[in-house]
């Protein structure tokens, strides 16, 4: 069946393509309405190894963009939602579904040079620049995600390397935190982002749970975060099918 389930993709990017997309493992931190539809689209296109990091649970307010969100699977870890989903389109696949947080305190535990590529969603601030110093320190492929959040427009979403990003607070927040500490990213990545910056119009419900970990709560639709995770998603696959067999 797995060879029937690809049969498309190989036609397009060749049997070797295929096979190096089988042997790579992929660790993705934060599956929420970037990271959820990240890692659909690896899955569908034949990685074999996906290791999903999120400490949240689903909640009624993922519904409108997140994959694995649904009246039914709300209170449900959502690393472990998306796994169940994943195991439906490639039964053969080895999806890891650790829920947790990346942090200073559990950086290591990540194993982080034993990936081919490594793809931050994260939320916070703190966490991700933490993680973008830590990833550009290893061998693997990092590509990351700005701010999918007060977008409307999908023909503005783009990619740009890190320090070419213009028109995203969380990308300049980040460029200010590693200047600020003398710190910065060993190497270029690749990151999707839009320029686009809208306003709320409406005001977030006080029983939202996000409310407790999250100074702000800015609206967000599918459209836009789904697009930001297939282009994530894309540049593995792209970057999978452009690599030279001597550099794997």
């Amino acid at each position: 069946m797995e060879k029937e389930i690809f049969k498309r993709a190989e036609r397009l990017l060749g049997e070797a393509v295929m096979e190096r997309l089988a042997r790579s493992r992929v660790i993705l931190f934060g599956v929420g309405g970037v990271g959820s539809w990240c890692a659909e689209s690896l899955v569908r296109t034949g990685v074999g190894s996906l290791t999903i990091v999120d400490s949240d649970c689903v909640s009624v307010s993922n519904i409108n963009r997140q994959l694995m969100a649904t009246v039914n699977t709300v209170g449900i870890p959502k690393v472990e939602a998306l796994k169940e989903r994943l195991l439906t389109l490639n039964p053969d696949a080895e999806i890891t579904a650790v829920q947790g947080t990346f942090c200073a305190e559990t950086a290591d535990s990540f194993r982080l040079a034993d990936y081919d590529y490594i793809i931050d969603a994260i939320d916070s601030l703190r966490d991700k620049a933490l993680l973008i110093e830590m990833a550009t320190q290893t061998r693997a492929r990092f590509f990351s995600s700005m701010g999918a959040a007060l977008k409307l427009d999908p023909t503005k979403v783009k990619v740009a390397e890190f320090r070419q990003v213009k028109g995203c607070p969380l990308a300049r927040a980040l460029r200010q935190r590693f200047k600020r500490e003398d710190r910065w990213p060993r190497r270029k990545f690749k990151c999707v982002f839009s320029d686009e910056l809208l306003d709320n119009k409406g005001y977030a419900d006080p029983a939202d749970p996000d409310l407790a970990r999250k100074a702000c709560i800015n609206g967000s639709l599918m459209h836009i975060t789904a697009i930001f995770g297939l282009t994530l998603a894309g540049l593995v696959i792209s970057d999978a099918a452009t690599r030279e067999p001597a550099q794997e």
